[in-house]
């Protein structure tokens, strides 16, 4: 499968928020990630970086 990983930044180190993501949609200062099997989560975050090869997000906290 080519879905992607959400990591959120805490310092130097990454947190795994979420996997399998299909969807990210922008809701005000929130994101909604919806993986491929319908489960969803909101994060208070930002889109720092996506990398589509490494199949990885990475989130910066607001």
């Amino acid at each position: 499968m080519c879905q992607s990983t959400a990591y959120i930044i805490k310092g130097d180190k990454e947190e795994e928020v979420m996997t399998d993501i299909a969807t990210i949609i922008p809701e005000g200062t929130t994101l909604r990630l919806i993986s491929l099997f319908g489960e969803e989560k909101k994060v208070e975050a930002s889109i720092e970086q996506i990398n589509l090869l490494g199949h990885k997000i990475l989130l910066r906290p607001k």
